[in-house]
């Protein structure tokens, strides 16, 4: 019988990345990009800073599930001001484990909460649409160009 630390580790297939969003400022509308460098400070021309929450990632699958739950179809990445939006591989399976997106190497450090401006971008329930699905953090283990298309899967030795 298979153990659990076996199951654990083995993901169904890659993922890949289908957007990349840069925060030039705090506030500043999100740029969308096919692709960004990832220093470690997170992408650069986005504001984020090293550690721990560098990057941002969203899973793909749950633009329409937060849609749903507000009454509409899969909501825009950029209303939600993450960097990477990633389909076909469960982000949460890789928490705490080293992370290969395209040439980069990100490690998933936690959830991403949703800001009060949530309720202002999506309207009523915003925020509340958003819990448990406003994405991860990442920090950044090794530096390397991201685009749209690139293969996300754990890293080598992860």
């Amino acid at each position: 019988m298979e153990g659990m630390a076996e199951m654990i580790a083995r993901v169904a297939q890659p993922g890949r990345v289908v957007w990349i969003g840069l925060r030039p400022a705090r506030l500043a509308p999100v740029v969308e990009v096919a692709k960004a460098m990832v220093g470690t400070a997170g992408l650069e021309g986005d504001h984020a800073r090293p550690g721990p929450r560098a990057v941002t990632l969203f899973q793909a699958e749950h633009l329409a599930a937060v849609g749903g739950f507000l009454g509409h179809g899969p909501v825009d990445p950029a209303v939600l001001r993450r960097n990477l939006v990633v389909a076909a591989i469960n982000l949460s399976a890789l928490k705490d484990r080293p992370l290969a997106v395209g040439g980069a190497v990100l490690r998933i450090t936690g959830p991403c909460a949703p800001c009060s401006r949530m309720e202002a971008a999506l309207g009523p329930g915003g925020y509340a649409a958003l819990r448990g699905h406003g994405g991860w953090c990442a920090e950044v283990l090794g530096t390397s160009e991201v685009a749209v298309t690139d293969v996300v899967q754990p890293a080598v030795g992860g």
